[in-house]
């Protein structure tokens, strides 16, 4: 996912009274198109949107919320999906909603080869390379929390295979090794030895001491 660079006449629309001006809402779903092609994303731009369609209701499109949503979800494990749900309390009732918030819940719960058996493209096929950023997500978490893992087991939670799954490693710079992948060690992954200190008070050690003596 891009950094976001936000246009000058976006950033005017989304801040003080123009956000509520219904007449930039056109704009702002064109620049949520852009999103989606570029692979750029506006977290406040997109709930801009979604907090008009909320102040005008007869604005709201179906197929604008999905993308807004589906672009939430590449940013696990941030809170945005959640926060755009906020606003959509009237359109909870939608299949897509629906849908893509079981996708969410996939992803948080880290059930990532459920994630990948489901009907994914029906719903997010409006972002064309959500497939390849949500991998990414989970590489971030693959990379935080092992040093060596199966090849099986990676791949099922990448959700590639054969040759797709080998380059995907070697863009990772992880080493596939046989039946086993090492992952380079960093700060998520690396094994902490854990020192535990307790300060006794000196009142408390002549109290241990005395019991000591009396035994």
């Amino acid at each position: 996912m891009s950094p976001v660079q936000r246009p000058d006449n976006i950033a005017t629309m989304i801040n003080g009274v123009e956000r509520y001006n219904p007449e930039n809402v056109e704009v702002l779903e064109a620049y949520l198109a852009k999103q989606c092609e570029s692979g750029e994303y506006d977290l406040e731009a997109n709930l801009a949107i979604l907090k008009l369609y909320q102040f005008n209701p007869s604005l709201a499109k179906e197929p604008v919320i999905v993308k807004i949503l589906v672009k939430a979800l590449t940013a696990i494990p941030a809170p945005d999906f959640n926060l755009c749900l906020y606003l959509l309390a009237e359109h909870a009732h939608l299949e897509s909603i629906e849908k893509l918030t079981e996708l969410q819940q996939l992803l948080e719960q880290a059930r990532y080869v459920k994630f990948w058996q489901s009907d994914l493209k029906p719903w997010t096929s409006v972002v064309p390379n959500f497939e390849t950023e949500i991998r990414q997500v989970i590489a971030r978490v693959m990379s935080m929390s092992y040093q060596t893992i199966t090849a099986a087991a990676l791949a099922g939670n990448i959700g590639l295979s054969g040759d797709a799954f080998d380059a995907f490693c070697v863009s990772q710079q992880w080493q596939k090794t046989g039946d086993l992948v090492q992952i380079p060690i960093n700060k998520g992954n690396e094994a902490k030895a854990v020192v535990i200190r307790e300060n006794i008070k000196f009142e408390q050690l002549t109290k241990v001491i005395g019991y000591s003596n009396e035994m």
